[in-house]
């Protein structure tokens, strides 16, 4: 199996103690070997995904039986838009561990596909109910995305209405929430309402995990002025008469070739289909 470099400074020590826990049922070496890999699938994650996916795949093919690896291979290619091997992986990971914190991004998996109304069902299952309040929220997003994707954009912004977003509380899922809100309300022509969400977003984003700041200057008509625009500006004169010289000089055309996708997964498929039955012998939840 080829492996990917992994630098020096990662132990695999950095994994969360959940997690290594899991690993515990793996031989010393390979648990190891498995743990750097879902390190190097974190660390990746936002910045390089393909990379990230690339690293959860090795993971993959070490420990298919390890829940936490399923989940991490199905985070992996939810960031790249797989959304079909997202769900399977998210499912397989609920098998192992009964949990239903999977259900939110499950959910957002079958908008990916395409079908917005089973993430809408999926919304309505009592899974939901067990969701802590985090999951709850994450849930309303997913159903008000379905909601917005079904084109009934009254009704997005009606699912996003309820407690959480009436607080004053600031919570880590607060600024998603008020700023997706205030994207609904845009989406139906309440402007000036949208605009005090995204100054509520903008107020509880400490991360700056939303643009909220560009949708109000955007809403308030506000131009960002680029002082490289402005020096080539200048300097207009002297490009249009370089252009006017070589006008009977046809530019030669160059077309970037589309990167080849992910190598194939039919051997994963394979474990991943032994591993689910291996899984349904044992007794666990199959319920999607």
């Amino acid at each position: 199996m080829k492996r990917l470099p992994i630098p020096d400074d990662v132990t695999g020590d950095e994994i969360d103690k959940d997690v290594r826990q899991e690993l515990m049922s793996l031989p010393k070496g390979l648990a190891e070997e498995v743990a750097r890999n879902l390190v190097m699938v974190a660390n990746l994650l936002d910045e390089d995904p393909e990379q990230a996916y690339a690293y959860s795949r090795i993971a993959l093919r070490l420990a298919s039986r390890v829940a936490a690896v399923r989940e991490a291979a199905g985070f992996a290619a939810y960031a790249t838009g797989k959304y079909t091997e997202a769900l399977a992986e998210f499912r397989a990971a609920r098998r192992m561990t009964g949990s239903v914190e999977l259900w939110p991004v499950m959910a957002d998996c079958e908008r990916g596909m395409g079908r917005p109304e089973r993430a809408l069902a999926m919304a309505g299952e009592p899974e939901v109910a067990k969701l802590d309040k985090a999951g709850q929220v994450e849930m309303r997003l997913v159903a008000a995305g379905a909601r917005k994707d079904m084109g009934q954009a009254d009704a997005a912004v009606v699912t996003l209405q309820g407690p959480e977003l009436a607080s004053n509380s600031i919570q880590p899922w607060t600024a998603r929430l008020r700023y997706a809100y205030a994207d609904a309300l845009l989406a139906v022509d309440r402007e000036a309402e949208a605009r005090e969400w995204f100054a509520k977003a903008l107020e509880a984003d400490q991360g700056g995990m939303t643009d909220a700041s560009d949708r109000l200057a955007e809403l308030d008509g506000v131009e960002f002025t680029d002082a490289m625009g402005d020096e080539d500006a200048a300097e207009a004169p002297e490009t249009a008469a370089a252009v006017e010289v070589d006008a009977d000089e046809e530019p030669a055309a160059t077309e970037a070739e589309a990167e080849a996708e992910s190598a194939a997964v039919e051997d994963v498929q394979d474990d991943k289909t032994a591993d689910d039955k291996a899984s349904d012998d044992q007794g666990s939840d199959d319920k999607s």
